[in-house]
């Protein structure tokens, strides 16, 4: 598929071809391995009492990575758990016999949404691990994942995306000291190669006009030059605010949002069978 030839692209959108989330599953998988990564380098720092490149009289010393599979309801993710020489370190985020992520995939990936307060990713941090690491040893981590996180926000993105395709999820994430379900606004764009990258994730309230030109001007200020096509699902505002910073694009609702929204109106009973009848669509 020539991938700038609008026309084929707005019938690939309609047919729900190429445009799938299959790419976010990728993404997501590398965020959780970046992360858990992360933290358990800062685990090690505070397991031996200094950090990566500094000198030390401890005889103890990092010696190399354990690689693991990890199972997540996004799929397998390949880690490296760094090991020390004596064998004394017992990573906590990531047990040693563990092979499973046991729901924490949703508290991991909130650590990269925009919109998260250093206070909401320390709660989120101190849910992950519970009291079995220092206040310090989290309040490090904290600091380690939010500058990966923030590079990663403000990566440089390419100058065009033939489509960008806007979508949402639910992270069950605490905010506030309660846990909830909240919506996490995720942009995955379609680069001239036909590579799916996400440009970022979002959760914030009031989702308004105002709301989305300030996620738009992000992207141009990313360096986001120009747009064909916005896959959207009919957000409050969003195409208000596509027109005022992307005037040229074109905005499309593409058929996987429409089989969402018509499921909205089938009751729970017959759900499953309504969706398995749509996949012939």
């Amino acid at each position: 598929m020539n991938i700038l030839n609008k026309e084929e692209l707005k019938r690939q959108i309609q047919e729900g071809k190429e445009i799938s989330l299959d790419g976010i599953l990728e993404e997501f998988k590398n965020l959780l391995r970046e992360s858990i990564q992360t933290a358990s380098e800062v685990e090690m720092t505070s397991h031996l009492g200094y950090d990566k490149h500094q000198e030390s009289s401890n005889p103890n010393y990092r010696n190399g990575t354990n690689k693991k599979t990890l199972k997540s309801k996004y799929g397998e993710v390949d880690v490296s758990i760094p090991r020390d020489r004596d064998g004394t370190f017992e990573p906590q985020l990531v047990k040693k016999r563990e092979r499973l992520l046991k729901g924490s995939e949703d508290l991991i990936l909130s650590l990269y949404t925009k919109g998260m307060s250093v206070r909401d990713i320390q709660n989120h941090l101190d849910d992950l691990y519970g009291y079995q690491l220092s206040e310090q040893t989290i309040s490090n981590i904290t600091e380690a994942i939010m500058e990966k996180a923030k590079e990663w926000q403000s990566r440089p993105l390419e100058a065009i995306y033939p489509i960008i395709f806007m979508d949402a999820t639910v992270l069950k994430i605490r905010v506030d000291r309660v846990v909830k379900n909240i919506a996490a606004y995720i942009m995955l764009g379609i680069t001239i190669d036909g590579k799916k990258e996400i440009l970022g994730i979002w959760i914030g309230e009031n989702e308004t006009s105002k709301y989305w030109l300030t996620l738009l001007n992000e992207l141009k200020n990313r360096g986001v030059e120009d747009v064909l096509i916005f896959a959207i699902d009919g957000l409050n505002g969003f195409n208000q605010a596509i027109e005022a910073v992307y005037p040229k694009a074109e905005i499309q609702r593409c058929i996987v949002h429409q089989i969402r929204s018509s499921l909205r109106y089938v009751s729970w009973k017959d759900r499953k069978a309504v969706a398995n009848d749509l996949k012939t669509v």
